[in-house]
């Protein structure tokens, strides 16, 4: 069985009011799958790794092979429940590490 090889994106999420992080993940997943199914949200393996509140800024886990998706997906987000919303991709990395030392410079 071959490793899943997977990418991390750091997002700015810009809003005029707060989010929390369960509804940052319940609308990007609803995104996903609103867009390509859900056999296709299923394919990307994403995950919210973690959600800075005060920064607005969020770090995704998806797959390698559908990263292509999931930035799709986040570009048609233009709301969470009632609140306006814009998902902007900063950087997208291999690993962690590399992303929070990209995302610093």
């Amino acid at each position: 069985m071959k490793r899943v090889k997977r990418r991390y994106l750091a997002l700015a999420i810009e809003s005029p009011d707060t989010i929390s992080p369960d509804e940052f993940a319940d609308a990007v997943w609803g995104s996903v799958s609103k867009m390509f199914g859900e056999c296709g949200a299923s394919q990307t393996n994403l995950s919210l790794i973690s959600f800075d509140e005060q920064k607005n800024v969020a770090v995704v886990r998806t797959a390698h092979t559908t990263l292509n998706m999931t930035r799709a997906a986040l570009a048609t987000m233009t709301r969470i429940g009632h609140k306006p919303v814009a998902v902007h991709v900063l950087r997208v990395s291999g690993t962690i590490k590399a992303l929070h030392r990209k995302t610093r410079q």
